[in-house]
């Protein structure tokens, strides 16, 4: 098992600390690390792309999980898969898809482990149809607070604290998953352009049952009669039959194509209201009316950053916030006077994200609820961008919404119960299983979980 000293961020590149990290190549070696982790306890690591602090532990132990990465078994009858929970989405859809299967939930990138996935319980554009990722675990492997590995299931209270629960019960060592059958590897994409808010609430309403996967770019510097006009984009997997012959040759082909890395620094301020209102026109104008049926990639359609390394440093020195927060149905007049009050304020963000959510999932700090989610990301370094957050916070903690704690740096600890109403458990729960604080995060510390 390999030891340095590292410090480490978020993907938003903000508030980095320093610790301990540790590689542990086997279950026993990842136990002594929890065992003799020190005061500062230990938390678990995989690839890096929770935006906020989730995975940081300054002064600590960090768990560096990505040895631990073997497949396990695979059922091609059944699609059940047991691995590590170091897998990668990437890794999984390499070896799935010649198979004939499909990983069950993705989030933007398929750069996320298996623990990560279940730790975060990760939602993607099919969550009104699949809901998170911890709905398709059968069983996962749980290190705990005293060395010992403990085998979880769905229905039990450990199981519903550990999905979502950002790794404070006890270190996941491998989960059997339940895959998604298709027959390629692209995808039928309709795309349609809304001309505002309104517009596009009610075409996600109207027909998000006939779609799969489901998501809208909106254009949050948009105004006046625009104010929320977006690129609606919904798919389904394509059956083999129905590829054009070439296609067809290698139908479950999977060659994510890549670009050169990103440049280590985007000189602040090209990112500013007058590049990204650009960027925004550009990108609104270009998009089809209407247009259905488009075969893409699944690379292309799930995730089209993954094709540009280190992505997360256009918003330059400073990094960046990703804010994330869903309202339930019932609440559209929140989300307006949310939407109009970021494009009054100019607010430059460029990946702006709106999905309908279904049902909610069992986790106590799971983020999914029935409604609307808006993820942004803005530059760290904009002006007065903490009180406006913080402001924010309060309209959606008032409308009986939350906030996605996986993806936050810096959510204030008093909105906490107010967003999570089984805070409570999971508090006393993570108290019983670990009195001591063997596992600890910088977030866990900034939110007092």
């Amino acid at each position: 098992m390999s030891v340095d000293t590292v410090s480490l961020t978020g993907w938003g590149r903000t508030a980095p600390t320093t610790a301990l990290r540790f590689r542990p190549r086997t279950y026993e070696e990842a136990a002594a690390t929890v065992r003799g982790c020190g005061p500062r306890g230990s938390i678990a690591r995989g690839l890096g792309r929770s935006h906020g602090d989730a995975a940081q532990n300054a002064g600590g132990s960090v768990l560096d999980m990505t040895a631990l990465n073997r497949i396990r078994t695979i059922d091609a009858g059944t699609g059940l898969v047991v691995c590590d929970a170091g897998v990668s989405l990437h890794r999984l859809m390499e070896v799935l898809l010649p198979l004939g299967w499909f990983v069950p939930v993705t989030p933007a990138t398929r750069h996320v482990t298996v623990g990560g996935a279940i730790g975060a319980d990760i939602h993607g554009r099919n969550h009104h149809f699949s809901g998170s990722f911890s709905r398709h675990v059968q069983e996962l492997k749980l290190l705990t607070a005293e060395g010992e590995i403990r085998t979880v299931r769905p229905g039990t209270d450990l199981f519903d604290a550990t999905a979502g629960g950002l790794g404070l019960t006890g270190v996941i060592l491998s989960a059997t998953l339940r895959c998604h059958r298709v027959t390629s590897s692209w995808m039928s994409v309709d795309t349609e352009r809304t001309v505002d808010l309104d517009d596009l609430l009610a075409r996600l309403s109207a027909g998000d049952h006939r779609y799969r996967y489901s998501a809208a770019w909106i254009d949050l510097l948009a105004r006046g009669r625009a104010t929320g006009r977006s690129v609606l984009t919904r798919g389904e997997h394509v059956p083999r039959y129905a590829l054009p012959a070439r296609a067809q040759r290698t139908p479950l082909a999977f060659r994510p194509g890549q670009l050169p890395v990103a440049p280590a620094l985007v000189p602040e301020g090209l990112l500013g209201r007058t590049s990204v209102a650009l960027f925004n026109e550009l990108h609104y104008r270009s998009a089809p009316r209407y247009r259905v049926g488009e075969l893409q990639k699944l690379s292309a359609f799930f995730h089209p950053l993954d094709c540009l390394p280190h992505w997360n440093r256009i918003h330059g020195r400073g990094g960046s916030v990703r804010y994330q927060f869903v309202v339930g149905h019932g609440q559209e007049e929140t989300l307006r006077r949310i939407v109009r009050r970021i494009s009054r304020r100019r607010c430059p963000s460029f990946l702006a994200v709106l999905k309908r959510f279904g049902e909610g999932d069992p986790g106590w700090l799971s983020f999914p609820m029935p409604g609307w989610a808006l993820a942004l990301d803005l530059p760290a370094a904009l002006p007065g961008l903490a009180g406006f957050l913080d402001s924010l916070d309060e309209e959606v903690a008032e409308a009986g919404g939350r906030v996605c704690l996986a993806k936050d740096s810096r959510l204030r600890p008093q909105m906490l119960a107010a967003m999570y109403p089984r805070l409570a458990e999971f508090r006393s729960l993570r108290a019983e299983l670990d009195p001591n604080g063997a596992f600890r995060s910088d977030l866990s510390r900034r939110l007092s979980l």
